[in-house]
């Protein structure tokens, strides 16, 4: 029996960053450099690292649901998908490849740190259809909601870290100084 097809990370990088422009930010906060690298390219270490495929959707969709709709269509034969946002610089491959495994054993999985709900979410294949349709700012809640997510405790901080405004950055680099 040939074995199941794994994941894929859907990294999302097409929102508008409203939040990092009126915090003073200027441009993408995906491109806003942290340690002398852009957001989006720490996100990107962490998820080669994993060893997952992953795509990253980068269309320029109006709301999340749009753009993880658009990255299931586009990965289609996955195992399931881990969705991400770019703006989570700091999480670790071994985060990446644990909530992949907990899909082995659940069709959702909520990973959490110190109680925080945290990134990515991971959906079994059973869910393609339904993420296909998706659309608006809510992303996948309703599916959630729909769900018996697994928890996943994960001791690691950056699937909470994320870039929304400018103070973020200068957190996440204090963060990343301390690793």
């Amino acid at each position: 029996m040939p074995a199941a097809a794994p994941p894929v990370v859907l990294v999302l990088a097409s929102g508008r960053g409203e939040r990092f422009l009126a915090s003073g930010g200027q441009g993408s906060k995906l491109q806003a450099l942290l340690a002398g690298k852009p957001v989006l390219e720490h996100t990107l270490a962490a998820v080669r690292a994993s060893g997952l495929p992953f795509h990253v959707e980068d269309a320029g969709h109006p709301g999340m649901g749009d753009s993880i709709a658009a990255g299931v269509r586009a990965t289609a034969d996955a195992g399931g998908w881990l969705v991400l946002p770019g703006d989570l610089p700091l999480v670790s491959p071994q985060s990446l490849r644990a909530v992949a495994a907990a899909l082995e054993k659940a069709t959702l999985v909520l990973p959490f740190y110190q109680g925080i709900r945290g990134h990515p979410v991971g959906f079994a294949r059973e869910h393609g259809a339904a993420l296909q349709t998706l659309g608006g700012a809510e992303g996948a809640a309703a599916i959630v909601r729909a769900s018996k997510p697994l928890r996943l405790d994960l001791d690691d901080p950056g699937i909470v870290t994320d870039i929304d405004i400018v103070d973020d950055l200068a957190r996440a680099e204090q963060q990343l100084r301390a690793r």
